[in-house]
């Protein structure tokens, strides 16, 4: 295994995991689950995301996903699994996963050699991810590999979104950060989800927000104008490094040479996507 230089890992990551997160702002996955009788977004989102899990109930997807407000996740789990089986939402999603990309990219990076690199450079990563301790992971990695080069790629930035994702919530953990005050100070690093789309999407109300911030300048993390201290800011970068520790393998199982090449392409593709609307001009910032 090569010894990549420092945040390689990471820079790979932010490059290749905003393509399979652009499924989630799609109107093509609320569109396919609409035509299965589900409606609600909360509810396609909790379906489409964790039916690799199986039909779990609210505990399960509240622990797995980490910052959903309990109180919703459990107005729609277990009973989404009344209307629809976990194979169909998993295959709504795949449907879903392949129009948005087809509109976003066009078709003709969609079957391009590029696009056939980058899946098997994403699946080649994928191979060094471990599944203990990694539930989200573990779960998608039982899914079959796609035929087409696009959705294997998808495929593969799923893997690999997954893996970090499980290994940043011990970071959390240890941190002693829980799910409202890790958005809360995600938030303030001007890197996370706006509040608004917090709050209209986790669950949370504006007093939780407001009661996480307080614990936040309790412990000296932010300061009286929500920003992040010091402190705060050493707490964030920390969190990172620990993610970036646990979520080596995989990069350093591609090597060097493979992961900026798939670092390059992936930021080829998320430049098209995010040019094309993929992702709403609002999620991010601390307004």
């Amino acid at each position: 295994m090569d010894t990549l230089p420092p945040r390689a890992g990471r820079r790979c990551h932010n490059a290749v995991n905003p393509l399979h997160s652009s499924v989630y702002f799609s109107p093509d996955l609320g569109k396919e689950f609409a035509e299965l009788g589900i409606k609600d977004a909360s509810r396609v989102y909790f379906a489409s995301r964790g039916a690799a899990l199986g039909a779990v109930g609210a505990g399960t997807v509240t622990a797995t996903f980490y910052n959903f407000n309990h109180e919703l996740v459990a107005r729609h789990l277990p009973a989404v699994w009344s209307e629809i089986t976990p194979a169909a939402a998993l295959d709504a999603r795949l449907r879903a996963a392949d129009s948005t990309l087809r509109r976003v990219l066009g078709e003709e990076i969609i079957g391009s050699p590029e696009m056939a690199e980058a899946a098997g450079l994403a699946l080649r990563a994928a191979e060094a991810c471990t599944s203990h301790a990694r539930p989200l992971y573990a779960a998608h990695a039982d899914l079959p590999v796609p035929d087409q080069p696009h959705l294997a790629f998808w495929h593969a930035a799923t893997l690999l979104r997954e893996h970090r994702g499980d290994g940043h919530l011990a970071a959390l953990l240890a941190a002693g950060l829980d799910p409202l005050e890790a958005l809360v100070s995600h938030t303030a690093t001007g890197k996370g989800m706006a509040p608004r789309w917090i709050l209209a999407t986790r669950g949370w109300r504006r007093t939780d927000w407001d009661a996480a911030v307080e614990r936040l300048r309790d412990r000296g993390l932010l300061d009286s104008d929500d920003e992040l201290t010091e402190a705060g800011t050493a707490l964030r970068a920390g969190l990172e490094e620990s993610t970036d520790r646990m979520d080596a393998a995989p990069y350093e199982h591609l090597g060097e040479e493979g992961v900026a090449r798939l670092t390059e392409l992936g930021r080829r593709f998320l430049f098209t996507a995010a040019s094309a609307g993929a992702f709403p001009a609002d999620l991010v910032g601390k307004g």
